[in-house]
């Protein structure tokens, strides 16, 4: 059987069909893209002989959009559809010249396969005022009784990857409100946010670097947040769905003060990934940096940001060296970094000669031989050049021949 159906249709003990059901060939896997095979079987089981016109499998993938009339208004309902599928295979139909195929009392597999269409397909969504949904049905089609139908939803993903070079583009924006109303203006709060890339996936934690300065007389509260916006067109009308999906909280700015965010972190949760080619469902995402001022409207930048499904490769992608691809502002790091790092001192300069001298080779020396090439100097000096320098230490690797056993005192 290769396993329990997901859903089945059960008919009561009068009928000859025991059960329906439909199982996929892999059960473990999430979700399809366009271009790939869908397999599976469907399963019959007979309490006795059964006669069957046909027996078919159909898979459908739509787009829908609608709402009814708000109320005391005076637009009618908005309704709209996009097909993405539309399979039809015959899995068992009677011989040529037959009207009907007898089936055996028993159990039963007819299995199925077809391909998505190549084509992209817009990623399976449920929203508010609209859907994106694609599934897979069997339909048992019999003489003098209605037909029978099993269906199973068929979760499907239209890739993004993050790293095409429109994605890793970083993002910044600049904003500066006065705060008070006309004369009585007490200062401006100027805010400055950036993001290292506009494309990121589920789980990854988004690093913003922000500029806040607060010239009011006001205390003030920066916060970061990820919001999804989901658009539905219908009819010719649009609805707009907004959301909160994750939340930061930064530390409160006192008057006159400033803070600076140097990758303060804000975890993407487990969200549908952006739609953006469906021509009646849009979903979209914005990283918001802003500011609660008490008593004036709330100062707020609106990044850009688009949740994909192919991860960020990293310093080795293909055209993704953050160096080439964006500057950020990290003049933060010299308050701990010099500007050139410090060569360690020459040997001959912290070691005498006469003791240089005492020192055994710490290499063998080379044979003495008449002709240059029977000795390898490049080869002693490529190794050496490989070789970590000796670590730094207070007690003399290489001690004199005679061990000094004067006594060391100490005039307190």
């Amino acid at each position: 059987m290769g396993g329990e159906a997901g859903s089945a249709a059960a008919v009561g003990s009068e009928g000859r069909v025991k059960s329906l059901g439909l199982v996929f060939e892999d059960e473990r896997k999430g979700c399809y893209s366009s271009g790939e095979t869908v397999a599976g079987h469907v399963l019959l089981e007979a309490a006795e002989p059964v006669a069957l016109l046909a027996l078919r499998l159909e898979a459908h993938g739509r787009a829908t959009a609608a709402w009814g009339p708000s109320p005391g208004a005076a637009a009618p309902a908005a309704a709209s559809e996009v097909e993405y599928l539309n399979v039809r295979l015959s899995l068992r139909e009677p011989p040529a010249g037959e009207g009907i195929l007898l089936l055996e009392p028993g159990k039963h597999e007819f299995p199925f396969s077809f391909q998505l269409p190549s084509e992209p397909l817009v990623t399976s969504f449920t929203g508010k005022y609209g859907s994106i949904q694609y599934c897979v049905r069997a339909v048992l089609e019999r003489p003098k009784v209605p037909d029978q139908s099993v269906k199973r939803e068929l979760q499907v993903i239209s890739h993004i990857d993050v790293n095409t070079p429109a994605l890793l583009t970083p993002v910044l924006k600049t904003q500066e409100k006065m705060v008070g109303c006309w004369f009585f203006t007490s200062g401006p709060v100027s805010l400055s946010a950036k993001i290292e890339r506009k494309g990121y996936c589920n789980g990854e934690a988004i690093p913003i670097y922000a500029e806040i300065e607060n010239c009011s007389s006001r205390l003030i509260v920066p916060k970061a947040a990820i919001f999804q916006t989901q658009t539905y067109l219908a009819s010719g009308r649009t609805k707009t769905v907004r959301h909160m999906v994750a939340n930061v909280r930064g530390n409160h700015i006192a008057s006159g003060g400033t803070d600076t965010w140097n990758g303060k972190t804000l975890k993407i949760p487990p969200v549908t990934p952006s739609i953006l080619d469906c021509c009646i469902i849009r979903i979209d995402y914005s990283l918001a940096v802003y500011i609660h001022i008490p008593g004036a409207k709330k100062l707020m930048l609106e990044l850009p940001l688009v949740i994909g499904t192919i991860p960020y490769h990293g310093f080795g992608s293909r055209n993704s060296s953050i160096a080439s691809q964006f500057s950020m502002d990290l003049s933060w790091l010299t308050l701990t970094l010099p500007e050139q790092p410090e060569a360690p001192p020459n040997y001959a300069d912290v070691v005498s000669e006469e003791e240089f001298s005492r020192h055994v080779p710490p290499y063998p020396q080379p044979p003495n031989c008449e002709g240059e090439a029977c000795c390898p100097m490049f080869a002693c000096i490529q190794e050496f050049r490989f070789q970590p320098p000796p670590l730094y230490s207070e007690v003399d690797p290489h001690p004199p021949d005679v061990e000094e056993t004067q006594p060391v005192s100490f005039i307190l």
